[in-house]
């Protein structure tokens, strides 16, 4: 045991004391967080939450050695760590050897930003079990069937093609799970999980917490859990430390924490937090309002049934797998195939499914940025499949697009001015003093003040950047918007904040969404019709009450009871781990599928037959 370097108590794994890491030169740099402490014990989960910039990621990474490689350094402080034959180091000041064989053998990490994490020149089943192979030693063969049984217990489909992949085969979803299955890989005594859920939908979602769960009953291992969701750290933590602007605000049990908070800053980010299901009888939109007392949000009158802006007939889309010297064909990825539905002027309808289901495909078809291969596509009567070129750039005046990623979709180089005057130019709508009157309106619109303006797009936070894609989506008065995940990795109060603004946008300005997610929770809040997809397919459609008080088929049900809620109390247990097979949506090449059949309850709820 290193001089100095002593634990309170025998079930402490890991103890922060008087943490305080800063940016910039040592001299002229601010502090990110300051004076943080707090202690993880064996077998336990403690939960860091707060929204983005509260400082949970850099205070983890000072913690494990790694806020040097961010570009950060810790100014005052220690991290203490129990390693498994009893040896306390000082992780900030233990050498970067030792450091990274601890960080592959005893602390796992799961990084909340995939794509970063991966590296992109090598297959996914390399990726997995390099730590094992370089740590534990094992062999070629047993290291690939250790990958293979990894992404198969963090539920990926066709795990053995999975492994032969790159990371840009896979979907956002996807790549999170082989991250989790890297850190995993090890069977760690302490794991790290930095908001290791945000992209997945919930059944995936509540599939990994309980298998984090299962590696604590097995191991004994301790989970630091990084999150923003509250109603996931209400599933998963034991204590719970309640972070703002670098500094610790509040620190209990998680009922405590949840159920009696005492600083104004934890009852304002549960007030804005949706609950499934608390918005039963209204019959459209309901916006996310602070609740003090228990008050009821306003809820938004639904659009009294027009005629169809949108109507897609029997979509389909499928992807060719090539494999081998020749590139041959091997299979097909049905992303979609029948797909049926229609939007009313004014209203929304809410698309969810799991990560891979085909959502974002249906939304890139509908819009021809990705063509489809058969069906139809009509707007306002008009099929957009047929459409010449030059018309079809006419009639994206009417149909536009917010991406999830909104820093991957904002020309870096551009200010944002630029950015959201961008489709008014292109498409010739104003010039001079009416194109700056109008930019500004767009601003003013969703929230930006005008000396925002000629900043660049990291200038803004993330929230900040979405509202901006949202400003260029509803540039040229659009009738459709397709909202592509839009708020699926905000802070619960900036998704609160978007999900209000547009509501807001479709009352006023009567715009219809097609508004894909993950998060039932809020499509709830945003829709008036949902719609549900699984490997390619809708599998139920309806009216949102009747989806969510009455679902038909297997699936909905499924992924209406994974949906977390903030109540430590009923937290659900720790169940078998599933070794089924998830439904793929891969087919042999020139497979003909049957047509899904439907069954019906009454006009507007239609369910497909069978599993």
């Amino acid at each position: 045991m290193t001089a100095g370097n002593r634990l309170p108590a025998a079930d402490v794994l890991l103890r922060v004391e008087n943490l305080t890491v800063a940016f910039g030169r040592e001299g002229a740099s601010e502090p990110v967080v300051e004076d943080l402490s707090f202690e993880v014990r064996a077998g336990e989960t403690l939960a860091l939450v707060g929204e983005s910039g509260s400082g949970k990621s850099v205070s983890t990474l000072a913690a494990v050695g790694l806020i040097g490689a961010r570009g950060g350094h810790l100014r005052s402080g220690r991290s203490l760590y129990r390693r498994a034959s009893g040896e306390v180091l000082d992780l900030v000041r233990t050498p970067e050897r030792q450091l990274r064989r601890l960080r592959g053998l005893e602390i796992g990490m799961i990084f909340q930003e995939p794509m970063t994490s991966l590296n992109p020149l090598f297959k996914i089943g390399r990726q997995i079990s390099d730590a094992a192979r370089h740590h534990r030693g094992i062999s070629a063969r047993e290291a690939r069937a250790l990958a293979f049984d990894m992404l198969r217990r963090v539920r990926i489909a066709d795990a053995e093609k999975r492994l032969d992949q790159y990371p840009h085969e896979l979907s956002g979803g996807m790549r999170q799970r082989v991250m989790i299955a890297m850190a995993l890989s090890c069977n760690p005594r302490l794991l790290i999980a930095d908001e290791p859920t945000t992209a997945l939908d919930v059944t995936v979602q509540a599939e990994i917490l309980n298998l984090i769960k299962h590696l604590q009953n097995d191991l004994g291992t301790a989970v630091l859990f990084i999150s923003h969701d509250l109603s996931v750290v209400s599933e998963m933590s034991d204590r719970i430390v309640i972070m703002n602007a670098g500094r610790k605000v509040e620190e209990g049990t998680a009922s405590d924490v949840l159920l009696k908070p005492q600083e104004p800053y934890t009852k304002a980010l549960l007030s804005v937090v949706p609950t499934l299901g608390e918005t039963a009888g209204e019959p459209g939109p309901v916006r996310i309002e602070a609740r003090p007392g228990g008050s009821r949000p306003t809820a938004i009158p639904a659009t009294a049934g027009n005629a169809p802006l949108l109507v897609v007939r029997d979509l389909a889309k499928r992807f060719e797998l090539r494999r081998g010297l020749f590139r041959g064909v091997t299979g097909e990825v049905h992303a979609a195939r029948g797909v049926s539905f229609e939007i009313a002027h004014g209203q929304t309808l809410g698309l969810v499914g799991e990560s891979g289901s085909g959502k974002s495909t249906v939304g890139r078809c509908i819009l021809r940025l990705t063509e489809p291969d058969g069906g139809s596509v009509l707007v306002d009567g008009v099929d957009v499949r047929t459409l010449p070129r030059r018309s079809m750039d006419a009639l994206r005046q009417d149909m536009q697009i917010v991406f999830q990623d909104p820093y991957a979709s904002l020309n870096p180089r551009k200010t944002v001015h630029d950015i959201v005057g961008e489709p008014l130019v292109i498409h010739r709508k104003a010039a001079g003093s009416e194109l700056e009157g109008r930019i500004e309106w767009l601003f003013a619109k969703v929230g930006l003040r005008p000396e925002h303006m000629r900043r660049y797009p990291h200038e803004f936070s993330g929230g900040q950047r979405q509202r901006i894609g949202i400003a260029r989506a509803i540039a040229l008065n659009p009738k459709l918007v397709i909202g592509d995940e839009p708020v699926s990795a905000l802070d619960v109060s900036v998704r609160a904040q978007i999900v209000n603004l547009m509501i807001d946008l479709q009352e006023e300005l009567g715009i219809s969404y097609l508004f894909i997610s993950h998060d039932m929770a809020v499509v709830e809040r945003m829709s008036h019709r949902i719609a549900v997809m699984r490997a390619g397919e809708v599998v139920e459609i309806g009216r949102r009450q009747e989806i969510l008080s009455d679902p038909r088929h297997p699936y909905t049900r499924r992924l209406i009871s994974a949906v977390p809620a903030i109540d430590p109390g009923r937290r659900r247990d720790v169940r078998p781990i599933p070794v089924d097979t998830p439904i793929s949506a891969i087919r042999p090449p020139n497979w003909n599928p049957e047509p899904v059949v439907y069954g019906s309850v009454g006009s507007d709820h239609s369910y497909a037959l069978g599993d």
